[in-house]
């Protein structure tokens, strides 16, 4: 194989200074040489006339001048401008009251500003906004000219500061109300070295009713008092809170190197704590922290954070908090509400409009819990820190919590959440899956979907919570729900079997579960297609004393088949009347009439029982259901078996003792419903 020639650098070195450095070289002279022979400026410098040396003189003359008149100016005559002009500017009463010492010539110009006050805007003048006795503060030349910001000192001595929240929105503190509030850090310059002496800051908080006096102190130096302290105490809805925020001295802080910080808040019934750094020292809208917070109730965080959580026992959680500008996430977070675990994630967008979203999970729910997520009052100790299931109290049914709609309509957001199993309960519960919408005020609910052992209930709900007070819609639906679960079993014996079919659809106004249920309207129906009875309770729907009561004394556990059963009620302002009310045994066709009242919770059914075979001995008395919801009481209308009585005894004086028994034989006429028809109906 054939090796090419080695390069001569020598040669390439030589070629490429005749064919490019050469030309180019010359060109330059070139143009040198027409500069020094044609442009006047060129020749001004090199040979200055005496017009030249005029201007010269001015220019050094005016620069002297300048610097001088800096060096002597009495900067206070600046003050009242100032004032003016910054007034003008944010409407609102701006004043120096004091001395400005201003001192340029320096590597590090400082001023120093005495008596600043910043007033309040024209619906809160009463209160000025920022009253400052002295603020000191330098920069480094080198780093501004660069186009950055290096402060070797901020000093603030005696600074109050009154920051002021209405209930609509409108902010003290905004000098631009006009611009809108995109919930971004507060970004500072480097400052290496900050000193706060002797500060208070006062908040109010008009919508949570919050407020707050606290002492701000910041000291540099290498002792243990040395760095920043933020400590404060107030109220908070009535109850007491507290602050607290510390952070090291600023002597040593870079840009590149975390500032560590711990905050603590107390109040409502919660506490807070973080411990974590500002990731990027200055930018306050970046850091990371470990959060734990725990407490009587999440909803009472809205109170010290802003954004609305449902009803809850207590609860201890602990997770990953991490801010990135405007979007708060807890993530990675752990614990237990009430007697279930908790973990998942929250994303909070504190843009002008706060959105919240939420994908939380279970691994094991206690179904007593949910009962405080539903509105349902609980009991816990004195710290409000138990951990114990809820406990329903006030003997409702239906939880009768107020729904608070204003809190609904100051956020946006989604929520997911998924229990894989659920503890063993008397619903036979086996898992939950729960999806939420909210916008503008109105909330969805879907899916709500609860597993049993055997069937389930899907269904999804809309809460309209634009007004104070809310107007709601379900549509919920049972699928094979076992009879078993709704009657237990006795002594062994399960009196009912079979799978259970229903559907609720209502609608209405109600900031409680129970106030709509008051006020709603709609349909409520419950479906057996088929299923069995224990006999004994079969003879009873007709009150078949030869063969129930019999049965029953006996302690006879034969059963008897159900052909159908249908409950439809029609529901018209909270009381659902029975449209439909059937039962359907092989051995009795029983009828109901009556109506369930959803505001008191009570029952008033009445039920007549047709035999389907000859029976000897029969009352023909309906039975009755009636009383609270939460402990029905099962009964014989007494009055029909007096008539019947007073039948046979009319029967006995005028005929003969024997035909009395007629009185009580039934010939067995009554026919099988049509159970078709009534289920298509119902459904």
């Amino acid at each position: 194989m054939r090796l090419s020639k080695p390069l001569n650098w020598r040669d390439f070195g030589s070629d490429f200074h005749r064919r490019a450095v050469a030309p180019a070289t010359a060109k330059a002279r070139v143009w040198r040489d027409w500069v020094r022979d044609n442009d006047p400026v060129y020749a001004a410098v090199r040979h200055p006339g005496r017009p030249e040396k005029w201007a010269l003189s001015l220019v050094l003359t005016l620069t002297l001048a300048v610097a001088l008149f800096l060096a002597l100016f009495d900067w206070n005559m600046l003050r009242g401008p100032i004032g003016r002009w910054a007034s003008a500017k944010y409407d609102r009463e701006i004043a120096l009251t004091g001395d400005l010492d201003v001192h340029l010539f320096s590597w590090t110009p400082s001023a120093v500003v005495r008596g600043l006050k910043i007033g309040g805007p024209d619906w809160a003048r009463q209160e000025d906004t920022a009253n400052v006795d002295e603020i000191r503060a330098s920069v480094r030349l080198r780093k501004l000219l660069a186009g950055q910001i290096e402060m070797p000192l901020l000093s603030f001595t005696r600074p109050k500061v009154v920051l002021i929240a209405t209930r609509d929105g409108r902010k003290s503190w905004q000098l631009n109300p006009n611009k809108p509030d995109r919930g971004e850090g507060m970004k500072l310059p480097v400052i290496q070295q900050l000193v706060i002496t002797d500060g208070q800051l006062s908040f109010d908080e008009q919508r949570r009713r919050m407020t707050l006096r606290a002492a701000v102190d910041a000291r540099e130096g290498a002792n243990g008092d040395a760095g920043f302290l933020l400590e404060g105490r107030g109220a908070v809805n009535g109850s007491p809170l507290t602050l607290k925020i510390q952070g090291g001295p600023f002597i040593n802080i870079r840009r590149n190197r975390p500032y560590h910080f711990q905050a603590d808040v107390s109040g409502a019934g919660s506490s807070l704590s973080a411990r974590g750094a500002i990731t990027r020292p200055f930018d306050l809208g970046r850091f990371d922290a470990t959060l734990t917070m725990q407490g009587r109730d999440l909803s009472d965080l809205y109170l010290l954070t802003g954004v609305t959580l449902p009803n809850t026992p207590p609860y201890r959680l602990s997770g990953a908090l991490n801010r990135n500008e405007r979007v708060w996430t807890f993530r990675d977070f752990d614990g237990r509400v009430g007697a279930s675990d908790l973990s998942g994630e929250v994303r909070v967008d504190a843009a002008q409009r706060l959105r919240v979203d939420a994908e939380l999970r279970s691994r094991r729910l206690d179904i007593d819990d949910l009962a405080a997520v539903l509105g349902a009052r609980t009991r816990t100790n004195a710290a409000g820190t138990d951990t114990e299931a809820p406990v329903v109290v006030g003997g409702k049914l239906l939880p009768d919590a107020k729904l608070q709609t204003e809190r609904l309509r100051t956020m946006d957001g989604t929520l997911t959440y998924r229990a894989t199993s659920v503890k063993a309960n008397e619903f036979d519960v086996r898992a939950v899956d729960l999806g939420a919408d909210l916008k503008d005020g109105v909330l969805k609910l879907d899916p709500i979907s609860f597993n049993f052992n055997r069937g389930e209930m899907n269904g999804a709900a809309r809460i309209d919570a634009t007004k104070d007070t809310p107007y709601n819609a379900v549509d919920l639906r049972l699928a094979g729900y076992p009879l078993e679960s709704i009657v237990p079993a006795r002594n062994g014996s399960v009196p009912l079997s079979g799978r259970a079919l229903g559907r609720a659809r209502l609608e209405g106004p109600g900031a409680s579960i129970h106030d709509f249920a008051a006020a709603s309207k709609g349909s409520l129906s419950l479906v057996v297609p088929n299923g069995r009875m224990r006999a004994a309770f079969a003879e009873l729907l007709g009150i078949n004393a030869s063969a129930g009561l019999l049965k029953l004394l006996s302690g006879d556990q034969s059963e008897s088949r159900i052909r159908c059963a249908v409950a439809d009620f029609g529901v018209n302002n909270g009381t659902a009347t029975a449209r439909t009310f059937v039962i359907d045994t092989d051995v009795v066709l029983a009828q109901g009439k009556g109506s369930i009242d959803l505001g008191a919770e009570t029952l008033n059914l009445r039920i007549d029982g047709e035999s389907k075979k000859p029976r000897l001995l029969r009352l023909w008395a309906p039975i009755t259901v009636s009383g609270p919801l939460t402990a029905p009481k099962v009964g014989v209308d007494v009055g029909e078996v007096v008539g019947q009585g007073g039948l046979a005894g009319l029967l006995g004086a005028v005929v003969a003792p024997v035909t009395a028994l007629f009185a009580f034989v039934d010939p067995g006429l009554a026919e099988d419903a049509d159970c078709g028809r009534l289920i298509a109906n119902a459904r």
